[in-house]
C-alpha cells in the first residue's frame, strides 16, 4: 500500500511542476489538461461550478527520488492553502541538505534556518512560494 500526497496548487500547479523540477530534480512522469477530458455526456446535470480554463492540469505526476507526488491546479479559484501537512525530503548529505533547502527557500520563506539538531545532522523547516511546508533532514546515522 502507497500514500500519494495529491497537491491543489489553485492555478499554480504549471509553474510549481517547474519549480519542482529545478528546486530538487523532478520529474513529469503524467500530465493532463482540462482540455483533454472527454466532454460531459450529461450538461444539464448541472456539475461543480463553472468550468475550469481548458489550458490548467486537471491531473499531474511528478516523481522526486522514489516518491510520487500527483498535483493539479483543482478549480483554479485563488490562492492555494497548505494547512495541516508538510513534506519530508530526506538528504544524503549535508551538502544535499543545504543544496534542498536553498532551493526551496527561494522565493518562499524560512520556519527553521537548517542546522544540526539531537536527531540530525541537519534539518530545518522552509515553506515554499506555493505555500507548500517542507522539513529537510540528514538523519544521524546511528538514529536512521
Amino acid at each position: 500500500m502507497q500514500i500519494q500526497p495529491y497537491l491543489f496548487f489553485d492555478g499554480r500547479c504549471e509553474e510549481a511542476l517547474q519549480f519542482y523540477g529545478a528546486a530538487l530534480g523532478a520529474q513529469v512522469t503524467a500530465c493532463l489538461r482540462f482540455k483533454d477530458a472527454p466532454a460531459d455526456p450529461e450538461p444539464e446535470a448541472g456539475g461543480c461550478g463553472p468550468a475550469p480554463d481548458p489550458e490548467k492540469i486537471m491531473h499531474a505526476n511528478l516523481q522526486i527520488g522514489e516518491t510520487q507526488i500527483m498535483a493539479s491546479d483543482g478549480m483554479a479559484a485563488g490562492r492555494p492553502e497548505f494547512k495541516g501537512i508538510s513534506l519530508s525530503i530526506s538528504a544524503s548529505s549535508d551538502a544535499e541538505a543545504e543544496r534542498i533547502f536553498d532551493a526551496l527557500a527561494a522565493g518562499g520563506e524560512i520556519r527553521m534556518p537548517l542546522g544540526p539538531t539531537f536527531f540530525a545532522t541537519c534539518f530545518g523547516l522552509v515553506t515554499d512560494r506555493f505555500g507548500v511546508s517542507w522539513m529537510v533532514i540528514m538523519p544521524r546515522p546511528e538514529i536512521g
